[in-house]
């Protein structure tokens, strides 16, 4: 966003806001773009808590531990609906856009496709932070079944989950929160791709990191056990493999931009030396 495009913007603003529009603005898309690695965060607890209460679990229980489950059951369907829609659309957009993420923001905010986002958003910070609020308050943690992954694997599932942040971030919440502070579509700046990337770094050390692998972890721990898999499990691991996919894609595809930079810098560089062969003909 340029000087003349962020002026023309803040003089729609009263001037005692103008001055925190685009702090405001990075902050919260920063924040609400956070919603798809906290939901794998999520789950994750989720898939440690369905694991061990499979056989402790009695309806007969108080009423606020039975309300609890099912809370977190009714958590549990929506995250991974909302989780899975966008990690297909993240993988056929990686499958068949550019090299990089995405394209510009559009022009503009259209009514209908706003009005979705809106109600997604809405949802999914609703079960996002009413299930890490019980998570916290029963102690449902991801390290219960710790079983240390690759390097690789982690760095190119850290790839494929920082993309899916990022397709969420710019095609649900980028156009409400532009809509809101400024009315009109932006275009993306580098000071919201540091602030996302350094938010995501800082959640992932701190907590994704050493959880998330709860996802594909406890499958292979109940086939182990031989004990049922449930469809929770199946899904769970679906989805930490689709998103390893998506952290494969992007890897491939920036292995092609470095070949294709560095083959056209060798091209140019032998078309810019000219020949004796050719000097000496004119």
């Amino acid at each position: 966003m340029d000087l003349q495009n962020w002026q023309r913007k803040a003089n729609k603003l009263p001037k005692c806001c103008a001055l925190f529009a685009e702090p405001f603005h990075v902050l919260t898309v920063t924040l609400f773009s956070l919603s798809i690695p906290l939901s794998f965060l999520l789950l994750a607890r989720l898939s440690c808590y369905y694991f061990i209460a499979t056989d402790t679990f009695d309806p007969q229980k108080p009423s606020s531990s039975f309300l609890f489950s099912s809370v977190l059951y009714a958590n549990s369907a929506i995250l991974y609906l909302i989780v899975s829609i966008v990690g297909l659309a993240t993988l056929v957009h990686s499958l068949t856009g550019g090299i990089f993420l995405l394209s510009d923001a559009p022009s503009r905010i259209y009514r209908p496709c706003l009005r979705t986002a809106w109600i997604t958003l809405c949802i999914l910070q609703f079960c996002v932070g009413s299930g890490i609020e019980e998570s916290i308050a029963f102690g449902i943690e991801g390290y219960s079944f710790r079983n240390e992954r690759s390097l690789l694997s982690r760095i190119i599932f850290f790839l494929g989950l920082h993309e899916t942040m990022l397709l969420w971030s710019r095609a649900v919440v980028k156009p409400i929160i532009d809509d809101t502070v400024f009315g009109v579509s932006t275009d993306e700046t580098w000071v919201q791709r540091v602030a996302m990337a350094l938010a995501f770094g800082t959640l992932w050390w701190c907590r994704l990191r050493d959880e998330v692998d709860s996802l594909v972890i406890i499958a292979g721990a109940k086939i182990e056990l031989v004990t049922p898999v449930s469809v929770w499990d199946l899904i769970g691991w679906w989805l930490y493999y689709l998103t390893v996919t998506i952290g494969m894609v992007r890897v491939v595809k920036g292995l092609m931009w470095v070949g294709t930079v560095l083959l056209c810098r060798r091209v140019r560089d032998e078309n810019s030396g000219d020949p004796e062969g050719n000097e000496e003909k004119v």
